[in-house]
């Protein structure tokens, strides 16, 4: 599955990355891949809470 990432620098410095499809899943890193390391992980650990609730998985983009 796919997700449209939106990574912005923040406040701090750091890469904030967000997934809109995903509410609240966010993560960051130090470099810009650094939050797409970081966000893969976030990703995969949001998708398995959903699964393990028995929640709707969101629509990806493809």
């Amino acid at each position: 599955m796919q997700y449209r990432v939106l990574i912005e620098p923040g406040e701090d410095g750091m890469f904030v990355a967000e997934v809109p499809s995903l509410p609240g899943c966010i993560s960051q890193g130090a470099t810009r891949a650094e939050a797409i390391s970081n966000f893969k992980e976030a990703i995969a650990c949001y998708l398995e809470s959903l699964a393990k609730h028995g929640e709707r998985i969101p629509q990806f983009v493809s």
